[in-house]
């Protein structure tokens, strides 16, 4: 059985589309799963083992270019019994018509009766979880999902990995933590930079290393971070953000002992690792799309006005972060990430 995913548009998606894949293979060992998405996900989806192929999809996030979709549909002609449709859009539903897939199943949405042949209604009270609304495409309409439920889990190739350390002059003599401070999707999620700081600053006293990651747009907020560092603790803190490919982000991650993110891409990516996990939530909820791992602590104020899944403050005040102080954190990272080194 040959399955083609139309693979969503953001890095943490991307990860938790893992779970379906698991369940595809659950049910049929012998499927064949390609994933046609961006190409920056190729890194996430070669750490997938239940992934054939990563295809490359041309065409920025929002872009009809009609042409261009039933070109490439035509060419996928006759190569799977099935696709599968993580996006609800319309303009997700036209490669695999054009590809004449013979089943196309996906949940309803944005007209696309007629483009999909196996349309799922969706019950959001019975799939409250992102991963649950992924995983029921993988079974019958109506089907229960089966228990427990699978969580993402990235391969790591040990050659990559170091290659990346010596790429960016790291080693691993110390504990390593990890720090995500950016957020693509906007500042509401963002945890303050000079709280960051802190928690950087007390781990660094207490023996251990600081890794900062995030894309270009999230450098000038790793400086932040650094520059409020005193000299001589400033020189423990490598800002990695923009300077790192995706998949060397992931490899140096797989090292970390701790990490502290704002809820991202990269905490997905520190989940799906198994890396212990300090999430810290503000405008969003960890009820739709959790941290899937073992050691993972939720640190949230609950204020009345959120979760508000804004990317802006509608009042201006950001409470539920900025009111958010580095002490749970610390003591959440304290519960996850093991007993630090003696103070120096």
């Amino acid at each position: 059985m040959r399955i083609l995913i139309i693979g969503p548009s953001w890095v943490g998606d991307m990860v938790m589309a893992q779970t379906l894949f698991q369940c595809l293979k659950q049910r049929h060992s012998e499927c064949e799963i390609d994933v046609l998405a961006p190409e920056w996900s190729r890194p996430i989806l070669e750490r997938m083992p239940e992934v054939r192929a990563a295809l490359s999809f041309p065409l920025g996030h929002g872009a009809l270019e009609l042409a261009t979709r039933r070109r490439i549909g035509r060419s996928l002609k006759g190569q799977y019994d099935q696709a599968i449709l993580l996006p609800n859009s319309l303009k997700s539903a036209l490669v695999p018509f054009f590809a004449g897939i013979a089943k196309r199943t996906g949940w309803r949405g944005e007209f696309r009766y007629g483009l999909l042949n196996d349309v799922r209604t969706l019950d959001k009270a019975r799939y409250p979880l992102m991963i649950e609304r992924f995983m029921a495409l993988a079974f019958d309409r109506g089907a229960d999902l089966p228990t427990p439920y699978p969580r993402p889990s990235l391969r790591i190739d040990p050659l990559s990995r170091d290659a990346a350390l010596a790429k960016f002059g790291l080693s691993l003599d110390r504990p390593v933590l990890a720090l995500c401070p950016g957020a693509e999707f906007g500042e509401s999620k963002r945890w303050p930079a000079e709280y960051y700081a802190e928690v950087a600053e007390m781990r660094i006293r207490q023996g251990w290393q600081v890794w900062l990651f995030g894309s270009k747009k999230d450098f000038p907020v790793g400086e932040s971070i650094r520059e409020r560092l005193i000299p001589g603790l400033r020189e423990e803190a490598s800002n990695l953000s923009g300077d790192t490919s995706l998949a060397e982000a992931i490899d140096l991650m797989s090292c970390a002992d701790a990490v502290v993110s704002n809820d991202s891409g990269l905490m997905h990516v520190a989940a799906a690792l198994n890396r212990p996990l300090v999430a810290v939530y503000g405008s969003t909820s960890p009820g739709f799309t959790p941290p899937l791992a073992d050691q993972v602590e939720i640190v949230r104020l609950g204020l009345e006005c959120s979760p508000c899944f804004e990317r802006t403050c509608r009042f201006g005040h950001y409470n539920c972060m900025r009111q958010l102080e580095p002490a749970p954190v610390l003591e959440a990272l304290q519960r996850v990430g093991g007993q630090p080194a003696e103070v120096v």
